[in-house]
């Protein structure tokens, strides 16, 4: 789609002063508006003017249940795959909405709507919209080829332009962090801040001043003002990691805050709004415990307007060898070696294991028998059977012996180190060479206490 110089605006509401409202604003910003208050008037107009973006309301009646909005996409869909529509609805219709992006809607505004995030998103479906914008780049290294992991992706493409709360559940090392930052990274927040938050090292005592933040002397060991976690995330996306691991009492509070779009820093009266989106992850069943009374069931229905589950790496055997390649050439290009052979009896190995620890657990083992292994052409199953258990080699110790005794951890440092120095200290192809986004690559620099100078 190429762009006028003035981009043209389709608003199909029979509310005549919605149609008012949101024509003056959008007037103001530059863009040429067109409207109608039929659903039989939309087509031929679609047709006459090639609106680049369709504001379509999805009830037109009091009777109506948003059936006749959604067939109206259908129709609008059918006739321009290419023109992107945002869908106008009121909450009682968000799962309406929802169904609406499957069937190709971009993105949905609840009303009442606010003028800054619908004048937002237009703006990004428009950038989107137009080749000469894409970037290749926005999107995260995510490797993966099974049926399940391919559907997945496409559902997080087409979720991630729009403001919906996702909850990711999944088994411990399935991938719900990188999921979250992929979706960030593709949504109209990229520019801002991605904030993650483990919940399940928070204790109840020190949630309020780890998420709201709190004021100096708002408590015994308070020295100084703290900013909280909604704050540093405002406009930007907040993850909340193990949100199964919240105690009740924290839940009440966040569930506050994600109702009413505000909270008070402790120690002080005055009200914030915050303007976030909420990714959750488990890997924890929460409707069994709602059922249980250990979760509460309205906090649920806050943070999974939409799930992705994240299938076990043994659910998905097909990705084991595209993931094997990709750690082994990863940890190859980092410390300047040879990539060895891996021949077909050794890749049906790794694929019969059962991988307790999922993808984080096929990483270590992979890293692992590569460095320790460094001076073979060709790694062997008994190669990987030397790592996969205890994670030391019985010649470890000789051949290197730092890396035989490394923690994951321990290895995720060494890796970012040598993948810094590799890359002069440029920020981009580090964290395109280690598989993370920047936000990603800059909060393990923080984390491991590394020093670096920013190129790029």
């Amino acid at each position: 789609m190429k762009l006028t110089a003035s981009p043209k605006v389709l608003i199909i509401d029979d509310d005549r002063a919605v149609v008012t409202g949101i024509s003056l604003f959008l007037r103001k910003k530059g863009f040429e508006i067109h409207a109608c208050h039929r659903p039989v008037e939309a087509l031929p107009l679609v047709r006459q003017i090639g609106p680049d973006v369709v504001l379509l309301d999805m009830n037109f009646n009091i009777e109506t249940s948003g059936r006749e909005g959604l067939q109206l996409l259908r129709l609008i869909v059918e006739e321009d795959p290419h023109v992107p529509v945002i869908l106008m609805t009121g909450w009682a219709t968000v799962q309406l909405a929802v169904e609406g992006m499957k069937l190709g809607a971009r993105d949905f505004i609840a009303k009442p709507w606010d003028n800054e995030h619908l004048l937002q998103s237009i703006r990004f479906l428009l950038k989107k919209a137009n080749p000469a914008d894409a970037s290749p780049a926005e999107d995260p290294a995510v490797i993966g080829q099974s049926p399940e992991f391919l559907e997945i992706l496409q559902l997080v493409r087409h979720i991630a332009p729009t403001d919906a709360s996702i909850l990711i559940t999944g088994e411990s090392g399935t991938g719900k962090e990188v999921i979250a930052e992929m979706v960030h990274s593709l949504s109209k927040r990229s520019k801002e801040a991605f904030i993650k938050v483990n919940l399940g090292g928070i204790s109840t005592s020190l949630f309020e001043s780890e998420m709201f933040g709190h004021k100096k002397g708002a408590f015994t060991d308070a020295q100084s003002d703290r900013e909280g976690r909604f704050a540093k995330a405002h406009k930007g996306t907040i993850f909340l990691d193990e949100i199964g691991d919240l105690p009740l009492p924290a839940q009440v509070k966040l569930l506050r805050v994600l109702q009413e779009k505000t909270y008070e820093v402790l120690g002080s009266s005055e009200t914030k709004k915050t303007d976030v989106r909420i990714i959750s992850a488990t890997n924890k069943d929460l409707a069994a415990m709602v059922r249980d009374h250990t979760f509460r069931e309205d906090l649920l229905y806050r943070i999974n307007l939409i799930t992705i589950h994240m299938p076990a790496l043994r659910e998905r055997r097909e990705d084991i060898r595209p993931l094997t390649d990709h750690f082994i050439r990863q940890v190859c290009t980092i410390y300047n070696m040879e990539i060895p052979l891996i021949g077909p009896a050794t890749y049906d190995w790794l694929k019969q294991q059962d991988y307790p620890g999922n993808i984080r657990q096929l990483r270590n083992m992979v890293e692992r028998a590569v460095l320790i292994h460094m001076h073979k052409p060709e790694l062997t199953v008994d190669d990987f059977v030397k790592v996969a258990g205890s994670g030391r080699s019985p010649g470890a110790d000789i051949m290197l012996p730092e890396v035989g005794q490394m923690s994951l951890e321990e290895m995720e440092r060494q890796m970012i180190y040598k993948a810094l120095e590799f890359h002069q200290h440029s920020i981009s192809k580090t964290a395109r060479a280690l598989s993370l986004t920047r936000s990603a690559l800059y909060r393990r620099l923080a984390k491991y206490d590394i020093p670096h100078e920013p190129k790029g």
